[in-house]
């Protein structure tokens, strides 16, 4: 038996149809669906990494060390004794499995990797964060099992926190409450599945990417340009389909999995672009990479003032989501791009007057909107690789 993959193969739509009904019956009926809810997650998993014993091996590992390191700093908070030695040496063991996957990918060795895995490490290390700030001072070896191991948003997100994530495993619902939650469940997958398996299909279809030829500078030009747009369209809908997918399963076990997009396109700047794309990887590293660089640089005295601490926070922030999601020279100049791109708008939108006057008016409104798709889209052509094709192709051209 292969691998299942998530959202995308029909045995596994009829699989999840089969799961929810016990999961209906409990929340209809006014029981928890916690315990049924792990089970089938553990079900599921097994199921996406079929015959592949060295994914099973990786995370059974990363989850060893990630619950061991866990509780060992949680109690090492209980009892008054804040050791930052075990937060840091908890983050870096955490932290370990993926950067040796990173690592490993480049040189096309897969090691300590599997399905799911950055997303799994952002959440773990989250839990170890607030605990060390106090926002965590209790959790039950199964709540955080749970939050680690639930299937419907495992390989590709959306982002959860463990405290929204065990108030609602915990909830039991009334009938009412949890027939309103199931029945948009299902249409969040329904939805979700026209947008990845229709929308994203078609414009994935017109993603032709091709070195320069030898037309016109005109028909080439706008030959990228078209490839950048589709690719992006064909991103969005697949990603966004996929996450209103993830969002619709979690409903019906009861999870209130948040919204990872809300209309990224009609963004005016870049800034409100990342407020509505991926915007709970968004908010994952404005709250815990973007926030606490500003705050160490403050506390240090970093630099002189508070913009230029902000563009230190924006360049490590969008590196690291960079090198998240690859080591590529793609990726990592994908990191780099957003990094100059957000530094200077916040540079511009505090410094430059023109801005501050006309930034109500209709006309600067809609030439904010058109300046940021085409910065958004030229992005994308970093990060499909399309530029870097092109460059290749004029430098051994």
């Amino acid at each position: 038996m292969g691998s299942l993959n998530f959202y995308v193969d029909p045995a596994f739509y009829l699989i999840l149809a089969v799961a929810v009904v016990p999961a209906s019956i409990l929340g209809l009926t006014g029981h928890r669906i916690k315990y049924y809810g792990l089970a089938a997650s553990v079900v599921f998993l097994l199921l996406l990494f079929g015959e592949t014993p060295e994914g099973i091996a990786a995370f059974v590992t990363f989850l060893c060390i990630s619950c061991t390191v866990t509780f060992w700093v949680l109690r090492s908070w209980q009892r008054g004794q804040q050791s930052m030695l075990r937060y840091r040496l908890g983050i870096a063991f955490v932290v370990l499995p993926l950067v040796v996957y990173k690592v490993g990918a480049v040189f096309d060795q897969n090691l300590m990797g599997f399905l799911g895995i950055s997303y799994v490490t952002f959440k773990a290390v989250q839990v170890i964060i607030e605990i060390r700030d106090g926002v965590i001072a209790e959790m039950t070896f199964v709540d955080y099992l749970y939050f680690l191991v639930f299937f419907a948003p495992f390989t590709s997100g959306p982002i959860d926190r463990s405290r929204r994530f065990t108030d609602d495993a915990n909830r039991i619902y009334s009938t009412g409450e949890y027939a309103n939650l199931l029945a948009s469940g299902i249409m969040l997958i329904l939805i979700g599945a026209v947008y990845q398996k229709v929308l994203g299909t078609v414009f994935f279809s017109y993603f032709t990417p091709e070195p320069l030829g030898g037309g016109s500078v005109w028909h080439e030009a706008l030959a990228q340009v078209k490839d950048a747009y589709m690719y992006g369209f064909y991103l969005f809908f697949d990603f966004a389909g996929y996450s209103m997918m993830a969002m619709g399963a979690s409903y019906c076990f009861g999870i209130k999995t948040p919204r990872n997009f809300r209309a990224p396109f009609l963004a005016l700047d870049v800034r409100e672009f990342w407020d509505r794309w991926h915007m709970t990887l968004s908010a994952w590293l404005r709250d815990f990479v973007f926030m606490r660089v500003v705050k160490h640089a403050t506390r240090k005295k970093l630099f002189a003032d508070r913009m230029q601490r902000a563009c230190a926070g924006y360049m490590c922030n969008f590196m690291l989501m960079g090198a998240w999601h690859g080591i590529t020279v793609d990726y990592l100049a994908y990191g780099l791009y957003y990094g100059v791109l957000m530094s200077a708008t916040d540079v511009y939108q505090k410094k430059s007057a023109f801005h501050k006057r006309h930034r109500q008016k209709r006309w600067y409104k809609v030439l904010q909107w058109v300046t940021t798709i085409n910065l958004v889209m030229f992005g994308m052509a970093i990060f499909s690789g399309q530029l870097h094709m092109v460059i290749g192709g004029i430098i051994h051209g």
